[in-house]
């Protein structure tokens, strides 16, 4: 049907330009994202038929530096800076696995078998970060980046994200197709979107409240416990979720059955060996569920939350702005802290190209900035910097393109205007 990757690409790529259409003709958010699911299946379709070498090839004649001011290469072209990177291994996606779940299994051990309450809530706590670490890989896994084999993908990505208490199917939509999709896109992506001071003030009493209380830095695990996992993974009625399948159901059903067991072989351990039930329940599970909410909550609002990220109400000027890289921030740790979270942070790479494996992040996050040089925002994380943002980052203002607080004030300089 197809004489080469280019025909393959001019094919796809008119497929989805159709059902883009499509989509900014609907304000509904469930026929939304039935046609964001659609424009997901062509676009995915599109980057399997061009193959590594068709992407080396096309960066082979652009492997200098692009000055700040010249044009922006196209992603195709980007890619191809990062496909000698691109390199999946099954052993190492396996012992990271198996070593972040022995480690959590040990801390839950340690939240059961120690003596001293402080030493349980040590224990929870750092199970809680391990939740995390899980959740990443089954993020991978979710992207088909994590081994080169798709069965296994799924079969380990459901595996990694029981602790998270996270349906599978449910973030694949969401986040692969929703927020990689359309990566601040006002009415598209939903992850820590910004109102405008008219929403705002059109809002009720308590859910002001509410969303000063998400945006006041103190709110991420709320955040993440309500807006994300409640009302968009478990079970979600139609207004969040608007395409229904089986497959929604038996994820929501599969972890619920992991919490009962899990809060069940709280309640068991207790009994066992003589402790407060209430006690291990809070300490084994309420504890580091919270601290998982707290920690992804805080991630993906760090990715995209930055006075120098900006938001888009029009797709048009989305598109002309480069969103894979002008989106995301790349927030550095001190100590190499960032390696512990399996080098999430170097997220610009990852929103570039998401069949990079998160053990080749940081090479491929490196060579994005060799390559841009001034492109890609690049933080160095303090909690001054990260409390100063979210006093400046309540509201955004799409006519000025910038942020502003909750009185519709500016705090940071307007984005350039992409035509």
């Amino acid at each position: 049907m197809f004489v080469d990757d280019a025909s393959k690409a001019r094919h796809y790529n008119h497929q989805a330009d159709c059902v883009h259409f499509d989509l900014c003709q609907n304000k509904d958010s469930g026929r939304a994202l039935e046609c964001s699911l659609r424009v997901h299946a062509f676009e995915t379709l599109l980057f399997m038929s061009v193959s590594q070498d068709s992407l080396a090839a096309a960066a082979g004649t652009t492997q200098q530096p692009i000055a700040p001011g010249a044009p922006m290469p196209h992603r195709k072209v980007i890619r191809g800076w990062l496909a000698p990177i691109v390199e999946r291994q099954t052993a190492i996606a396996v012992v990271l696995l198996v070593l972040d779940w022995a480690l959590f299994a040990a801390l839950m051990t340690g939240t059961v078998l120690m003596d001293a309450w402080w030493a349980k809530l040590l224990c929870a706590l750092a199970a809680g970060f391990m939740i995390g670490r899980l959740f990443i890989i089954g993020h991978d896994a979710c992207h088909q980046s994590y081994t080169p084999h798709r069965g296994l993908n799924r079969l380990l990505g459901r595996i990694a994200m029981v602790p998270s208490l996270t349906p599978y199917s449910l973030w694949e939509v969401g986040h692969n197709v929703v927020h990689h999709g359309y990566t601040n896109l006002k009415g598209v992506d939903f992850v820590w979107a910004p109102l405008t001071q008219q929403e705002f003030a059109a809002l009720s009493p308590g859910r002001r409240a509410l969303e000063r209380i998400y945006r006041s830095g103190w709110g991420p695990a709320l955040y993440y416990l309500i807006e994300m996992w409640w009302l968009r993974m478990y079970f979600p009625r139609k207004t969040y979720m608007g395409t229904r399948r089986a497959e929604f159901t038996w994820d929501g059903v599969f972890v619920s059955v992991m919490a009962v067991l899990w809060v069940g072989g709280m309640v068991w351990a207790a009994a066992a060996t003589g402790q407060s039930v209430a006690l291990l329940v809070v300490m084994g599970f309420v504890v580091p569920f919270l601290f998982w909410n707290a920690m992804i909550g805080f991630v993906v609002y760090v990715h995209h939350t930055h006075t120098s990220v900006q938001w888009h109400d029009d797709k048009h000027a989305w598109a002309k702005a480069a969103p894979f890289v002008s989106t995301t921030v790349h927030l550095e740790f001190p100590w190499k802290l960032g390696g512990l979270m399996h080098h999430i942070m170097e997220h610009t790479a990852h929103h570039v190209d998401m069949s990079v494996p998160l053990y080749k992040l940081k090479q491929a996050q490196k060579k994005l900035e060799d390559m841009l040089p001034g492109r890609i925002i690049v933080q160095q994380f303090s909690w001054r910097w990260y409390f100063e943002t979210a006093r400046k980052c309540k509201l955004y203002d799409f006519t000025q393109r910038c942020w502003t607080d909750f009185q519709g004030r500016p705090t940071s300089a307007q984005a350039p205007v992409h035509a």
